[in-house]
C-alpha cells in the first residue's frame, strides 16, 4: 500500500500541469504607447504575443499609408448619421462594432451601415466585461448580435470582434476564435466618449492629425459630436498626406499574403 501511494504521489506530482492546466482568465486592458511623428505606435513584446497566438490585430503595416477606420457604436445619440454621410461622400470604407442595444434601437441604420457598404462588427449584446462572464454567456453574447444584425441587414457573416470596454484574456479570445471571430483592437484612439463633455470639433481633429500612423486602425465613437463634426476635414486632409482608406477585409487579406511571403523561423 505505501508502495501504491508513493507511485501515485509522484503520478499526481506530474501530472497537474497537463491535467488541470487551463487557459488564462485574467483580465487584460487593452493599451499601448501613441503614435507621435507618425512613427507607429507600439503595444510592446507581452501583448504582440498573446495576439499573434489568436491572430488578433491592432494596426497593419508600417509600410504602407493605409488607414483602417473603426467606430464602436454601443448606442445612437444622433451624430451616426452624418458620419455616413461624409464616409459616402468621401467614399471611405469603415466596420461599425455595434451592440444589442444599437441594434434593437437603431435597425435602420444599421441597415444602411451595410447598404453604403461598410461592416457590422460585434460588440457583445450587453457590453459586459467578458472575464467576468462564463463561456456560455460569452457565446450567447456573441451570437445575438450576430443573428439580429443577419435579421436586420441581411449581413451573413461577422468574422469581427471588439471586446467590451477593451478588456479581454487568453480564456475569452480562445472562446472567440472558435466562434470564428478576429480581435480586432486599435492603434488611436482617445477619449471623445462622454457626451456631455464635448470639446468642439478641433478636439477630435487634432487628436486624429496627431496621433495618425501607416497602418493605424482608429478607433472613434459614433456618439461623439466632436468626431462626427471633424470628420469630413480629417479624412480630406489625411488624403492630401498621402493616406488611403481601406476596409477591414482588405488588411485581414494583406496579413494572410505577408505570412504566407515571410519565411518559416
Amino acid at each position: 500500500m505505501k508502495r501504491f501511494l508513493s507511485i501515485f504521489s509522484i503520478f499526481f506530482l506530474m501530472v497537474p500541469s497537463i491535467t488541470f492546466a487551463a487557459v488564462s482568465n485574467k483580465p487584460i486592458h487593452w493599451g499601448f504607447k501613441r503614435a507621435m511623428n507618425e512613427e507607429p505606435a507600439e503595444a510592446g513584446p507581452e501583448y504582440d504575443q498573446i495576439l499573434e497566438k489568436y491572430g488578433a490585430v491592432y494596426k497593419g503595416s508600417p509600410d504602407k499609408k493605409i488607414l483602417y477606420l473603426t467606430f464602436d457604436s454601443g448606442y445612437e445619440n444622433g451624430q451616426t448619421e452624418k458620419i455616413l454621410d461624409v464616409l459616402k461622400k468621401e467614399n471611405v470604407p469603415a466596420t461599425f462594432f455595434v451592440t444589442g442595444h444599437f441594434l434593437k434601437s437603431q435597425p435602420d441604420l444599421a441597415k444602411r451601415i451595410v447598404k453604403d457598404g461598410h461592416i457590422i462588427g460585434n460588440h457583445s449584446w450587453n457590453h459586459p466585461d467578458f472575464t467576468q462572464i462564463s463561456d456560455e454567456r460569452v457565446r450567447e453574447e456573441l451570437q445575438k448580435v450576430k443573428d439580429e444584425t443577419k435579421k436586420i441587414t441581411g449581413q451573413k457573416k461577422m468574422k469581427y470582434l471588439r471586446p467590451p470596454r477593451g478588456i479581454f484574456s487568453e480564456r475569452t479570445m480562445q472562446i472567440a476564435k472558435e466562434e470564428g471571430y478576429t480581435h480586432i483592437f486599435w492603434s488611436l484612439a482617445f477619449v471623445d466618449w462622454h457626451i456631455g463633455q464635448q470639446k468642439g470639433w478641433r478636439y477630435a481633429y487634432d487628436n486624429i492629425m496627431s496621433r495618425v500612423h501607416p497602418g493605424c486602425i482608429m478607433l472613434l465613437h459614433s456618439v461623439s459630436q466632436d468626431n462626427a463634426d471633424a470628420l469630413e476635414k480629417a479624412i480630406q486632409d489625411l488624403k492630401k498626406k498621402g493616406y488611403t482608406f481601406k476596409s477591414l477585409d482588405y488588411l485581414m487579406k494583406q496579413q494572410k499574403i505577408e505570412k504566407k511571403q515571410t519565411p518559416d523561423s
